[in-house]
């Protein structure tokens, strides 16, 4: 009896403790949340376009720095010489333990924003090709640097309960996919500490805020960019047979480019080849001499994207020769390095670990493990190539009445880099502040 006793008391003492606990980082939530709102709207209505990031970098850096990080930036090297990384690297060591890496994105993209919001971005600036463009932040890295920052201050306020080096960066250049090897190219796991475990969050368009999924392995897609320039031998229309027509034979690479998926791979290696883009001739009666194709393709595995690229090659090659067309006008493939990113795999272990923690912190029911999906983004390069254990997750950001009247009536919500992209900022920060200060103390806990 006295053991039974005993138990119960112990029992009883974890129970409060945890309890205790969670009401502090819900307390603290509850005394930061309307400052992170406005945080959320300013950014919202700032927004700046890839490679251009500087006011929104500094406000990172600054806002970082104020909190007692050692902050550096201007981090990152593009290929491009005449672009400008606006990077931001803060670290925070704190006692000997592990290594933990969490990013943010800084950019947003060149859209016109349709939302009707008091805050909406009104926003218009040059793009890298000097075109003047309207800017939004239709994929919601404003919502993730809102995030960011609040995980920051949590993380400061429980010092006391972890242990080891917070890694803490600002990632220019996600939407044109350079950004991630800007930075590594520039001494990310070599001038600053090297992650054991690298973190981020994504909001959703489709799910409703307060609620978390995630899925381990392969949770995004790689994205190869691909230019297929199709050749023929240009001529009158009326006089088709004295020429090799370009514009029928991309016609029949377009089609035929989909058995490559339904028949060459398998069924259980998802993949998607997109012709996003074609081009050819100057009027109607001119057949011209060569068509442009630009394709995206996506997968998970690696040896499967390069059997994809392979062939689209040997059909392209193997259809022009079977037109006729001279070897020396054989179809030129071309991919397009800058814009790949690779697959975003989740190490299981450390998806299941984690979302086993923040499960107990935001509850069971609303952490739900989801579908893999064909999108890409370029997060996939912190971890080395599965190197280093990474996990994403999803957060949910629409009104949840929202959400359920689209189920009812089978029309879509407005998707990432929509102009009608709407989060709600709040339950969506609070849920997001507590799913990602869990992670980090779940793997830096005393």
């Amino acid at each position: 009896m006295k053991k039974l006793t005993f138990l119960a008391t112990l029992l009883g003492i974890l129970v409060a403790t945890t309890a205790s606990g969670q009401q502090t980082l819900d307390g603290m939530i509850d005394r930061e949340i309307t400052q992170l709102v406005s945080t959320y709207k300013m950014l919202h209505a700032a927004p700046e376009l890839s490679h251009h990031e500087e006011k929104t970098a500094d406000f990172v850096a600054a806002q970082l720095r104020a909190l007692g990080f050692t902050v550096t930036e201007r981090v990152g090297k593009y290929a491009q010489p005449e672009l400008t990384s606006y990077g931001v690297v803060a670290v925070m060591k704190n006692g000997a333990g592990p290594t933990v890496l969490v990013r943010t994105e800084l950019d947003a993209l060149p859209v016109e924003e349709k939302t009707g919001l008091p805050y909406a971005s009104t926003v218009k600036a040059r793009d890298d090709a000097g075109q003047e463009v309207s800017v939004m932040h239709a994929c919601g890295h404003d919502i993730h640097m809102t995030n960011f920052l609040g995980t920051a201050k949590m993380l400061l306020a429980l010092k006391d309960q972890w242990h080891g080096t917070l890694v803490m960066i600002g990632q220019p250049a996600e939407e044109t996919v350079n950004g991630a090897r800007a930075m590594l190219a520039d001494g990310l796991y070599t001038r600053f500490p090297k992650p054991d475990f690298v973190l981020a969050l994504h909001d959703s368009s489709d799910v409703e805020a307060g609620k978390i999924t995630f899925y381990p392995g392969y949770a995004m897609a790689s994205a190869t960019s691909v230019d297929l320039v199709i050749r023929g031998l240009g001529g009158h229309g009326a006089r088709p047979e004295a020429t090799k027509d370009p514009v029928v034979l991309a016609s029949q690479i377009v089609l035929a480019l989909q058995t490559i998926v339904s028949r060459e791979k398998s069924a259980l290696d998802p993949a998607v080849i997109t012709v996003g883009s074609i081009h050819g001739g100057t009027k109607r009666n001119i057949i011209p001499d060569e068509v442009r194709l630009q394709l995206t393709i996506r997968t998970y595995k690696e040896e499967v994207r390069l059997q994809i690229l392979a062939s689209i090659e040997r059909i392209a090659k193997g259809m022009a020769l079977a037109a006729g067309v001279p070897e020396d006008r054989a179809p030129i493939l071309k991919v397009i390095e800058s814009e790949g990113s690779p697959a975003t795999y989740n190490d299981p272990e450390l998806s299941e670990r984690i979302a086993a923690a923040i499960g107990r912190t935001v509850g069971k029911d609303k952490v739900i493990k989801a579908q893999p999906l064909m999108v890409s983004e370029d997060f996939g390069y912190f971890s080395l190539d599965h190197q280093i254990p990474a996990f994403m997750f999803w957060l949910g950001a629409v009104e949840p009445s929202k959400v359920a009247a689209a189920a009812k009536s089978g029309k879509p919500l407005p998707s990432l880099h929509s102009s009608l992209f709407e989060p709600l900022p709040e339950p969506t920060l609070r849920t997001g502040i507590k799913a990602m200060t869990t992670a980090v103390l779940e793997l830096m806990k005393k």
